[in-house]
């Protein structure tokens, strides 16, 4: 497929710029694959769809406050430094994007605050990436302390055009957040509230945590018209033995397995064994779907509505078949559903 093909006219307004006053309130658009039918529903209904023994696949990572804002050695201009990845945890190495990047060169000194925090550039990686050395006089516990003081949650701020809000640092996570390493949130996951979680419980419903610590990537544009040429940043996974027992046993009664979020698709996709099962796997993961797919695990998908021409539709849009999700979101922009990640839901069966 062709990147024209994702590329649709989405209002401004419909990006949602704000969560739902409760998580659970927001609207859910539910796809049905053999028949081709829309409903339009509430997600506290999303469990009209399953039955005991079905399998929710929930990504646990959680977000961290990736973005700081350092000043300049001598001009004391003010830097975004935008954490990615640590490098190496010993030597306190980070791969982050600078941004205005043009005034930053290898061997520049960033301070941050009144704190005693400092860091160096040591490399160049892209036009606005670069690798720095955080220089910290103290134990790894007491740095990565302050680094959590000193960031703030690392919403989208071109996409949704406002800045970070207090209110932030809990909505732009999941309830069930446990591993640290995302600088953002698996979305999907936002819907989930502890009523929800107790009625799954009482209903029989299992789940079955993977990480997959979601990059900047997931909001990269796609700027090649050939997909096949499409290349997507590597995000770290690791697919555990105990979510490999319950999902296998789920597969094995012929039972849903609904990926809660693209992300969770992908970690899934990664851990395929042999015989169609999964298996447990850990590493590194770049695999970018698109249409014509054939998923191995999953059954079902909840997922957000996104936004045009992402890489994040058209795995949607496998996972589907691309007519039946292009005249769902076609309804969803007649409906007024919102979209992003503090946008409404979509379920696919």
């Amino acid at each position: 497929m062709k990147l024209h093909e994702f590329k649709f006219e989405l209002p401004q307004e419909l990006v949602a710029t704000h969560p739902a006053r409760n998580r659970d309130d927001s609207r859910l658009m539910v796809l049905n694959r053999a028949t081709g039918t829309i409903e339009h529903r509430n997600f506290k209904d999303i469990l009209d769809y399953f039955t005991e023994g079905d399998t929710f696949v929930l990504n646990d990572t959680k977000v961290f406050p990736a973005r700081m804002y350092g000043n300049k050695e001598k001009t004391g201009a003010t830097i975004e430094v935008f954490l990615l990845r640590e490098l190496n945890k010993e030597l306190r190495l980070w791969d982050v994007l600078v941004d205005p990047a043009r005034k930053i060169r290898v061997g520049n000194k960033l301070y941050f605050g009144e704190s005693d925090m400092v860091a160096e550039v040591i490399d160049n990686t892209t036009s606005r990436g670069r690798t720095i050395k955080f220089l910290f006089d103290g134990s790894d516990e007491d740095f990565r302390k302050a680094l959590y003081e000193l960031g703030e949650t690392p919403i989208p701020k071109e996409t949704l055009q406002r800045e970070t809000e207090p209110a932030d640092k809990e909505r732009y996570q999941t309830i069930y957040a446990e591993n640290i390493g995302a600088v953002a949130v698996p979305a999907a996951g936002l819907h989930f509230t502890r009523e929800v979680m107790k009625r799954m419980e009482i209903k029989g419903i299992e789940t079955a945590a993977v990480t997959l610590h979601v990059g900047l990537g997931t909001f990269r544009t796609v700027d090649v018209e050939d997909l096949t040429k499409h290349k997507t940043d590597s995000e770290n996974f690791i697919v555990g033995p105990e979510a490999c027992a319950i999902v296998n046993k789920a597969l094995d009664a012929k039972k849903r397995v609904c990926a809660i979020g693209t992300t969770t698709l992908r970690a899934m996709e990664s851990s395929v064994s042999a015989n169609a099962r999964m298996k447990p796997t850990q590493g590194w993961n770049d695999r970018f779907i698109f249409p014509p797919y054939e998923f191995k695990i999953a059954n079902a998908l909840l997922t957000n509505m996104h936004l045009p021409e992402s890489t994040l539709i058209m795995i949607t849009a496998a996972f589907a078949g691309y007519p039946l999700l292009m005249e769902a979101y076609k309804e969803a922009i007649k409906e007024k559903y919102r979209f992003f990640s503090y946008g409404d839901a979509m379920l696919i069966l």
